[in-house]
């Protein structure tokens, strides 16, 4: 049963149709400059357009750039959009925006397909903030990948006693740390498998490139947000700092966002250390800017839960053939895994939302 709207509940949407429709109408009524870049290929699970639209509010030539994305990885753009969307009816926020000269750039479903489908990857089975590498290098080496792959996605679902043993055997002869690595930072061997990075650019990866110079060519600092969900405590965003591992940029997030902004590289953060997250393309299409980047991750369920959800949808990607009740079920238990439809959760994650964007806005007015 649907919940009536309240303060918190009504910026969020039960599915990708609702969540693009309210982003335009919010980002039109404020006057917005909108632009949709419309996927050329694929549609969405009810049979609707695809898109990542963009919302600009402010200067289009802008030194200072406040940028949110929201649905990189699917079904975490429920939480992103709604975020996204009660940003567009934050009065006193955009009034402080215009004041200080920051231009506001929302862009909405990096992962449209995924949002649409619930799936976490995209329409080729990439995860991706593990697609924004240099592909004319060779690609980066998970070894591990190629021994859990078969125990964290086995023949048959749910997983027997048996293979619950081989992933148990696994964790205590090679420790937790070391499984998660080898799950969940990114492979380039297995295009079915867990957290694939590609090949090539992905058609989101071009686009939020696109998006960049169209946008933010001329910025001298940006600040970027990048809305996800999964991960840590119930409700709480973790401040994730993927940006380059030097000291002064690292500073500059402490700076910014305080004492509790966790880079995977140091080992202290919910989040694994993966190669090519969506962030990382500021740096090239950026050149001039100085880029301080965010993932804002609030968690949901317990982490082996939300993976077990995530080996249950890929091997329903291998096993089409699956009956269309389990079907069914896996996908709204991958959807749960990532938005947690309640007020309790939807308002933690728009208070702790509006002090990060605060805090960005801050940090951008005095640079």
């Amino acid at each position: 049963m649907s919940q009536p709207a309240t303060a918190a509940t009504r910026h969020f949407s039960g599915t990708y149709v609702e969540a693009r429709a309210k982003f335009l109408e919010a980002a039109a009524a404020r006057g917005a400059t909108l632009e949709s870049f419309v996927h050329p290929t694929h549609r969405g699970a009810l049979g609707e357009e695809l898109a990542t639209d963009v919302a600009l509010l402010g200067a289009a030539d802008a030194k200072k750039v406040l940028l949110v994305t929201s649905g990189t990885h699917g079904p975490e753009g429920f939480c992103g959009s709604g975020a996204q969307v009660a940003t567009l009816n934050d009065a006193d926020l955009l009034a402080r925006l215009e004041r200080a000269g920051v231009t506001l750039l929302l862009v909405h479903a990096v992962n449209p397909h995924g949002f649409s489908h619930l799936h976490r990857t995209n329409e080729d089975n990439i995860d991706l903030n593990r697609n924004h590498i240099d592909f004319s290098v060779p690609l980066p080496v998970n070894a591990e990948y190629a021994d859990v792959e078969p125990l964290v996605l086995p023949a048959s679902w749910p997983p027997t006693p048996a293979d619950d043993a081989a992933v148990a055997t696994y964790i205590a002869t090679h420790g937790m740390t070391a499984f998660r690595a080898a799950v969940t930072r990114g492979q380039y061997t297995s295009p079915d498998g867990l957290f694939y990075g590609g090949t090539a650019p992905s058609w989101s990866n071009r686009t939020i490139r696109a998006i960049l110079r169209g946008y933010a060519a001329s910025a001298t600092h940006l600040g970027w947000i990048d809305v996800h969900t999964g991960l840590g405590p119930y409700g709480h965003g973790e401040k994730i700092y993927p940006g380059r591992n030097t000291p002064e940029d690292l500073a500059l997030a402490h700076a910014w966002w305080g004492a509790d902004v966790f880079a995977p590289f140091a080992g202290d953060s919910a989040s694994a250390d993966v190669s090519g997250p969506v962030i990382s393309t500021a740096y090239d299409e950026c050149p001039n800017a100085r880029v301080a980047p965010m993932g804002l991750e609030f968690g949901t369920l317990p982490d082996l839960e939300v993976l077990d959800r995530l080996r249950a949808d890929t091997w329903l990607r291998r096993h089409p053939e699956a009956p269309e009740a389990q079907k069914r079920e896996i996908r709204r238990r991958l959807r749960d895994a990532f938005y947690c439809d309640n007020d309790e959760w939807k308002g933690m994650v728009l208070g702790q939302t509006r002090v990060v964007l605060l805090q960005t806005l801050q940090g951008l007015s005095k640079a």
